[in-house]
């Protein structure tokens, strides 16, 4: 149960940040949603995989760098979606991903409890 209310979190999140930036568009809640099981399963397969691959750069910038790997899964979710969801550049989808990790550390902090 904990695991759906995340995904509707995620992409209530993700219609956010589609509000507050003009260069990131999704074309309604269900393409959230959809974009949002499609983050958490590339977030499963994908991420551990850079994580491992950059873990060098990573150390070195204090995990920062991890925010780096957050806008690219964002915008492989992009690519997998085509036209329904739409990031205007790298700097966009980087500012997306450090807006998404803060809200997601509050959801999670939230259905935790």
């Amino acid at each position: 149960m904990r695991w759906i209310l995340s995904l509707i979190f995620n992409a209530l999140a993700l219609l956010l940040i589609a509000e507050l930036f003009d260069g990131f568009q999704i074309d309604g809640f269900w393409i959230a949603l959809l974009a949002s099981v499609i983050l958490a399963v590339l977030n499963v397969i994908v991420k551990p995989i850079l994580v491992l691959l950059t873990l060098p750069i990573t150390i070195v910038t204090l995990g920062l760098f991890l925010f780096v790997i957050n806008a690219l899964t964002l915008m492989l979710t992009q690519v997998l979606l085509g036209d329904s969801f739409v990031i205007d550049g790298f700097l966009t989808a980087l500012l997306a991903a450090i807006l998404l990790s803060i809200i997601n550390l509050i959801i999670n902090k939230i259905i935790k409890d």
